[in-house]
């Protein structure tokens, strides 16, 4: 086991691929020279070359256009968002190109592609910097969404994703690149359909992604003071939710909360909690209870953005609530 960065981690699963896969190639805005944006590619181009680490114009829609084309035609094109907001500029070539020509040429071409790349809101990064896209892009059908939140599952989805023959959205926080985790030195591949359970417990089941697991896992350390017993899991597929997990937790602790860092209206919490009481109806003792940001764009000001996302202590409070 070695410590290593989530953003080293990062590497490590694209530097994999490319090596063992010779159609995989990394482009986006400053991706080869300067290593990108967060350095994620960082040094790639010397060891592949320039045209496998491509360095594009600030043109998102023509670039993710060109990682669709090369997609159809055998290669296996990793777009780096330098900031996953710019991406609605090429929304029409992920929802109308990417999303469905599997399904609109009859199964003739794959689109085997992975988008990817930081989002979140970061440290006072203002509005435009600070988009969370996973509601943007839910209802778009023929996209998987996963989401990753350590190193080590960084690492695993990656992997998987880029070796997956459908379009992937992958989001990466802004703040979780700094994070460590023990790396196995063996290869290892993660499901990208599959939840991760963070911590097993009797009273309330608390489904989250992203960094908002690190905020309920802070949460937890009062939490368990105070006496409560929550099963947290780390949805990490955010399309489609992994709902076989959700349910078995459910069916114990007949409580649900969801929290994340999304927009309250058209959120990810509120399709999941359409589909939990679809599915698992019978077994609520209370409604879900969803914590999610405000309806707003991301302030600048330092409190201000606090103020917009769930804080640990309201996880707290929501805990005793519903259990009260």
């Amino acid at each position: 086991m070695a410590e290593t960065l989530m953003y080293n981690a990062l590497r490590q699963a694209i530097d994999e691929e490319m090596t063992r896969d010779e159609t995989v190639f990394v482009l986006g805005e400053d991706v080869g020279h300067y290593g990108g944006s967060y350095k994620v590619t960082k040094d790639l181009y010397m060891k592949y070359g320039d045209l496998r680490v491509l360095d594009t114009p600030i043109a998102e829609n023509s670039f993710t256009g060109i990682a669709v084309g090369a997609a159809m035609t055998g290669l296996r094109p990793i777009i780096e968002g330098m900031n996953m907001g710019f991406l609605l500029l090429a929304f029409n070539q992920i929802a109308n190109n990417a999303g469905m020509l599997r399904y609109t040429s009859g199964g003739n071409f794959k689109i085997p592609m992975v988008i990817r790349g930081p989002g979140g809101v970061g440290r006072q990064l203002g509005a435009e910097h600070s988009q969370r896209l996973e509601a943007y892009f839910h209802a778009v059908p023929g996209l998987k969404i996963v989401a990753c939140s350590t190193a080590y599952n960084a690492k695993g989805l990656l992997k998987a994703a880029i070796r997956d023959n459908n379009p992937v959205l992958f989001f990466e926080h802004v703040l979780l690149y700094n994070l460590k985790d023990n790396l196995p030195e063996n290869e290892y591949i993660l499901p990208l359909d599959k939840a991760e359970m963070v911590r097993r417990g009797e009273d309330v089941t608390i489904l989250t992604y992203s960094r908002m697991r690190h905020h309920c896992v802070q949460a937890l350390k009062q939490l368990e003071k105070d006496g409560y017993d929550p099963e947290i899991i780390d949805l990490i597929s955010l399309k489609p939710f992994d709902l076989e997990t959700i349910g078995e937790s459910i069916r114990k602790t007949h409580r649900v909360i969801i929290v994340e860092e999304c927009m309250k209206t058209g959120g990810v919490a509120a399709e999941l909690i359409a589909l939990i009481n679809e599915h698992f109806f019978d077994e609520l003792d209370a409604p879900v209870v969803r914590l999610s940001s405000q309806d707003i764009p991301t302030p600048y000001n330092g409190m201000l953005e606090r103020m917009t996302i769930i804080q640990p202590q309201q996880i707290v409070e929501a805990v005793k609530e519903i259990m009260a």
